[in-house]
């Protein structure tokens, strides 16, 4: 259907893996609520300080919840996220991660926006697992993921950016957001027509 040739890619899952994550669902307790019994105050939404951005999120942004921000290669992704980080750090700890540039390249983009406060930290890591327990451990409100391309997981023998690895990295990222309760912002380049 596609008309390409060669773009399939295998995507080997060990039996291992089914059998873990086959327990770890047993073993939650699910909660069902109905829907007049949801308390609306745990949902407040945190403004970006953009009314565009906002609007365009529904009012604000909110905690638990996954925002792709995508879009062509060089259009100003990173450099909009960099904004919203200086205009919510704030009242907001919010982490910055990059599997893209070095600190020393977000550092001179920041200088290029304004100031910012020491509320907003900068991590330049690409392991996903390395990620997963630095957020654990830190706590932030807010994380910005750049990009999701760069990102990857051992277990998954494809290389970053594959279709397999952006799929895992991604249902990674929704499974911290929920249950940590922040808000995780991830930048997809659209690299394909």
């Amino acid at each position: 259907n596609c008309g390409e040739w060669g773009t399939l890619e295998e995507e080997i899952v060990t039996q291992a893996e089914n059998q873990i994550s086959a327990a770890k669902t047993a073993a939650k307790k699910v909660d069902i609520v109905p829907i007049n019994e949801v308390d609306e105050s745990s949902g407040d939404r945190i403004l970006t300080g953009l009314k565009e951005f906002d609007r365009v999120l529904g009012g604000g942004l909110v905690y638990g919840s996954l925002v792709l921000v995508g879009g062509d290669p060089g259009i100003g992704k990173s450099t909009l996220l960099l904004q919203i980080c200086q205009s919510i750090s704030n009242g907001a700890k919010t982490l910055y991660i990059s599997g893209e540039e070095s600190l020393r390249q977000i550092k001179l983009r920041a200088e290029r926006i304004g100031a910012f406060d020491d509320h907003l930290k900068l991590l330049c890591e690409t392991d996903l697992d390395v990620i997963d327990a630095t957020v654990r451990n830190l706590k932030p409100q807010i994380v910005v993921i750049d990009s999701i391309q760069t990102m990857f997981r051992q277990e998954i023998s494809a290389a970053p950016g594959s279709v397999s690895q952006v799929r895992e990295s991604t249902a990674v990222l929704m499974q911290l957001a929920k249950v940590q309760g922040i808000s995780i912002f991830i930048v997809g380049h659209v690299t394909k027509e």
